[in-house]
């Protein structure tokens, strides 16, 4: 095997883990507390940039879990829209997409758990209305979209209220449960 740089060589003099060169030894006896010469950091390096602050924004935080929300209620209205059917695990992505929300841009603020609840809960309450909205848009000559919300909403309400059951009940639940616990436990 070749090698296209030539192996390190221990310094003449036999310790190859005494002092390198440029390097100041310390005044006051401690060999281990050198100081590199260089100025700007170790070996002529740069240090390495601070972290960045933790994020505890508590207004940003819940203003991410509303756009979270919204993002989910429309993919979850979308997938009961493509399966003609609810499927109750979205729901739990619903709760678990603005519980991550709320917790990592808003941070370790424990208001956001507990607003995620309400948030998660919306979030899947407006993913089952507009899923239904889409599959009533579908049906032969019924209008678009808008105009069944904003004209037909009772006619969307009744249908919601007559498909619930006790498993949307359950997965109401556990995605309210998600959005506290992930908030809480993605926090930073």
């Amino acid at each position: 095997m070749s090698q296209s740089y030539p192996p390190p060589q221990p310094p003449q003099g036999g310790n190859p883990y005494g002092q390198q060169p440029g390097v100041v030894p310390p005044q006051g006896g401690n060999p281990f507390g050198q100081q590199p010469q260089q100025p700007g950091g170790f070996g002529g390096y740069p240090p390495p940039a601070p972290l960045p602050p933790a994020t505890n924004n508590v207004g940003l935080g819940i203003l991410v879990g509303i756009l979270a929300m919204i993002v989910g209620a429309l993919a979850y209205g979308g997938l009961i829209k493509v399966t003609e059917h609810e499927i109750g695990y979205a729901a739990l992505g619903v709760g678990a997409l603005v519980g991550a929300a709320l917790g990592k841009v808003g941070g370790r603020n424990p208001v956001l758990p507990v607003i995620g609840i309400p948030l998660a809960l919306l979030g899947v309450y407006l993913g089952q209305v507009f899923g239904i909205t889409l599959l009533l848009a579908d049906s032969p000559g019924a209008p678009g979209v808008m105009t069944i919300l904003t004209d037909h909403y009772d006619i969307v309400q009744q249908a919601w209220k007559e498909s619930l059951g006790g498993m949307d009940i359950l997965f109401f639940g556990i995605a309210g449960l998600e959005g506290f616990v992930i908030a809480k436990r993605v926090a930073s």
